[in-house]
């Protein structure tokens, strides 16, 4: 058989892999504190110098802080009037404890056909995937359709404070003339079983993400001895006030996305989901693994993390704290504080120590159609469906600008790889043929955008 464009394997494909491995040997660690995060600077330094030696002139520029690397390229397109699109990933990763993993995390080991280490699928293969492009079009000469704005960008694991926000707010102009914009946690195939005994493999295409915030509660009382009689305790107002917003359940919400994802599900599967039912949770946990998200999305969470209280075990101490992370489906803030108020009580006052809007766009549009397009391309029987991401990405940070926001890194997975399970997970591993299949339906994508 003769090679095709479809059949070869480009230059972008063939060095994916070392890509994204050595990506991975880069500890880029961020613990949420800027004076125990490593920084991102080497790892942008080299992502910088992989597009240098590929002929593109880049920009590397520090977040407001010293060592939140972040670097940018512009190729420009076959027509420049048009919006031009923005490839973002983050090279920051949350930390690993390496005794925990069968692999170091930042050894970027191959072995076993997948591609080990910390960011490993959050989200150093999809900047592997967009840096093997990158170079490929600028050292072959290829023009796209339109402007592509490569960002390779720092803090994404601190809800961007370091990075996108500080970049939107500080530099807006690094991002001007670009309409639409492709991020992560998307892309990925989810395999369900049709009736017929077959099995369908649906691509994920992030349209929403619901909205973070990172909440700090405050109680206060007076300071005693622990041998007296205290009704007035700052540790017990605050643990009452924890335990009732931890064990909340917030109201049932479908959003369109969500809707429009179960109602594809349903359609391939066979399944039914009737989202106003009290056992909607139950029905989604015959998707497997992939429902710890989509379950997520239909409802407001707040889970505590984090307590802080005393000094010493015969003092009752002043002050209480907690922190509670907070994912509030799109349209819901104001009430979702509401109940917040209602549920912690008078007594504790709440700050937001980080909070970002959600977000949301329609599943419709010449890009959503390049993401079918490309997937068909190489997956003749996929099929794309939106979806909402429980969590955040650097996506609302672009959407302050009026840019439009997808996440499309599209992984051909294998059906029983516990994909969800993975992220920020222990022996967090890429297969090596995902990696393959992605880059080449976003060069298809990117072609055709």
């Amino acid at each position: 058989m003769s090679e095709t464009a479809e059949t070869r394997t480009s230059r972008a494909v063939s060095e994916v892999v070392d890509l994204v491995s050595t990506l991975i040997r880069f500890d880029t660690s961020n613990t949420g504190e800027l004076e125990t995060t490593k920084g991102e600077q080497e790892c942008a330094q080299w992502v910088a110098q992989q597009l240098q030696e590929a002929g593109y002139t880049t920009e590397y520029v520090e977040s407001g802080a010293p060592g939140r690397g972040n670097v940018f390229a512009r190729l420009k397109g076959a027509d420049s009037s048009r919006g031009a699109l923005l490839m973002h990933g983050h090279l920051d990763v949350v930390p690993a404890e390496a005794a925990d993993w069968s692999v170091h995390p930042f050894s970027g080991a191959v072995q076993d056909g997948y591609v080990w280490g910390r960011g490993a699928i959050d989200m150093k293969d999809m900047v592997g995937m967009m840096l093997a492009i990158a170079r490929q079009f600028k050292i072959e000469g290829t023009v796209p359709p339109r402007d592509i704005v490569w960002a390779f960008l720092a803090d994404e694991e601190n809800g961007g404070r370091w990075g996108s926000q500080w970049l939107v707010e500080h530099r807006p102009e690094l991002f001007e003339g670009i309409t639409e914009a492709v991020g992560e946690v998307g892309g990925f195939s989810l395999t369900v079983p049709k009736p017929d005994g077959s099995e369908r493999r649906l691509y994920l295409v992030e349209t929403a993400e619901k909205g973070l915030g990172w909440m700090r509660l405050r109680a206060k009382a007076r300071a005693g001895h622990g041998s007296f009689l205290h009704e007035d305790n700052a540790v017990t107002i605050l643990a009452q006030a924890v335990a009732r917003l931890g064990t909340h359940t917030f109201p049932l919400v479908v959003s369109d996305s969500v809707a429009e994802f179960l109602a594809a599900v349903a359609e391939e599967s066979g399944l039914e989901f009737d989202p106003a039912a009290p056992g909607i949770e139950g029905q989604l946990a015959k998707l497997g693994t992939i429902s710890r998200i989509i379950g997520a999305t239909l409802r407001d969470t707040a889970n505590p993390t984090m307590l802080n209280a005393g000094y010493k075990a015969n003092v009752i101490p002043q002050t209480a704290e907690a922190v509670v992370d907070c994912r509030v489906v799109p349209g819901r803030q104001a009430e979702f504080e509401r109940e917040v108020d209602a549920l912690i009580g008078p007594d504790v006052e709440r700050e937001w120590i980080t909070k970002l809007d959600s977000y949301e766009t329609t599943f419709d549009g010449h890009l959503v159609d390049a993401m079918n397009d490309a997937i068909l391309a190489h997956d003749p029987a996929g099929r794309t469906v939106p979806y909402m991401l429980s969590g955040g990405t650097d996506a609302k940070a672009f959407a302050k600008l009026g840019i439009r926001c997808f996440g499309f890194a599209p992984l051909q997975l294998p059906p029983e790889l516990d994909f969800t399970a993975l992220f920020h997970g222990v022996d967090e591993r890429v297969p090596v043929e995902s990696l393959e299949f992605g880059t080449r339906v976003l060069e298809h994508f990117l072609l055709h955008s």
